[in-house]
């Protein structure tokens, strides 16, 4: 792994690792500072084509009561034809 810091933007290269299940990138100190980030900060994660960007979380985490907050009680829900069988469901 290696960092390069060129008027104020910051670039790493480095390898992505077995974590367990999944796969983990570290951030090294100087990345973190210069994106302004902190350990146990919540992020917002993307995918795009080629990249994965990750940004400080600005969104707040809604309570269930702000979930529900502008919901009056009008929804019915209904079955969804999801077509004939297929293969060898049992009816």
């Amino acid at each position: 792994m290696y960092i390069l810091e060129i008027q104020g933007v910051c670039a790493m290269f480095t390898t992505i690792h077995r974590w367990g299940n999944s796969q983990a990138v570290r951030l090294p100190k100087g990345i973190l500072e210069t994106a302004s980030l902190r350990e146990n900060d919540r992020v917002e994660i993307t995918a795009e084509y080629d990249r994965i960007i990750i940004r400080k979380a600005t969104k707040k985490h809604l309570t269930i009561e702000e979930r529900f907050e502008g919901y009056n009680g009008d929804y019915r829900c209904k079955e969804a034809d999801t077509g004939g069988p297929v293969g060898n469901e049992e009816w």
